[in-house]
């Protein structure tokens, strides 16, 4: 990464990268410690060096350390938008984000890193926007560890904003509302999630576009980002999704939950422009209010 420092009056190499460029403490130690390098106009420079007008500043990051888990997999994957920085993908409904203990391999995660090999980048992958196994649609990655902690900061901010749409049983009312209900990990589920007083704040807000009387195509915000909020806060207002049954809904009309990713926007963590992208409903959840 590459900048030329333009001001006229003095500034610490440190306080540029940490309050210009939004460096954190952890990653310019990381930098420094694990094989990178800070250059000023081609030559290693401390944080202390004292820029001025027309220093050329660049930092190269160290190789990322991957996981056990986190190999290459020669799977296709659906690139949305690619740049330095982030990549945006479409994901198929049952294919894991990440790995797992149990399940090593055919993941978002491994097939990135086989793209990453590809272009011979020394990444691992961070993801910024994770979906679950069975949810499909658009999804964030950083593409290294400053473009993942400007993102997280931006997130936190709500410069990283998403929309889903889902298939739910029955017809919420009222059509248009706001579900604002604390989750937390339910006793002895390792995986499941429900409501609860002591959980962290979840808020959902939500809209139903169209219903068959049976069930609604409903177009939801989030507010929150926690485990399984969107089909967490449905059941428990009584319209689990449609072929979710760890939650309560039933696999007639779908095998998987009835949940997609369909819109995605973000500040980009380097030129700040504001990104947006959209992904259409899949065949398996149209087919559910057209049947």
């Amino acid at each position: 990464m590459k900048w030329t420092f333009e001001k006229e009056n003095v500034m610490i190499l440190r306080d540029f990268l940490r309050e210009e460029q939004g460096f954190s403490r952890r990653i310019l130690k990381s930098i420094i410690s694990d094989g990178g390098e800070i250059l000023v106009n081609g030559k290693s420079a401390t944080l202390r060096y004292k820029l001025k007008h027309g220093d050329r500043i660049t930092v190269k990051f160290p190789d990322e350390k991957k996981g056990n888990h986190m190999l290459p997999d020669d799977i296709p994957i659906q690139i949305v938008y690619e740049d330095d920085f982030v990549l945006v993908l479409d994901k198929p409904a049952g294919m894991a984000t990440i790995p797992s203990l149990h399940h090593q391999t055919g993941t978002i995660a491994n097939a990135v890193l086989f793209h990453y090999a590809k272009q011979g980048l020394p990444y691992t992958v961070h993801v910024v926007t994770r979906l679950d196994r069975d949810t499909s649609g658009l999804l964030l990655i950083a593409k290294h560890r400053y473009s993942h902690s400007k993102l997280s900061i931006g997130q936190k901010q709500g410069r990283v904003k998403r929309k889903y749409i889902a298939i739910v049983e029955g017809v919420p009312k009222p059509t248009k509302g706001v579900i604002h209900a604390n989750i937390g990990r339910k006793a002895d589920s390792i995986i499941e999630r429900t409501v609860r007083e002591d959980g962290q704040s979840a808020i959902t807000n939500y809209e139903v576009v169209k219903d068959d009387g049976q069930y609604a195509l409903v177009a939801i915000q989030l507010e929150t980002g926690r485990t399984h909020q969107i089909r967490v806060h449905f059941s428990y207002i009584g319209y689990p999704l449609a072929g979710d049954d760890l939650y309560g809904g039933s696999l007639d009309k779908i095998n998987r939950q009835a949940l997609h990713s369909c819109e995605l926007q973000f500040e980009h963590p380097e030129t700040k422009e504001w990104l947006a992208f959209t992904s259409e409903i899949p065949d398996d959840m149209k087919k559910i209010l057209s049947s």
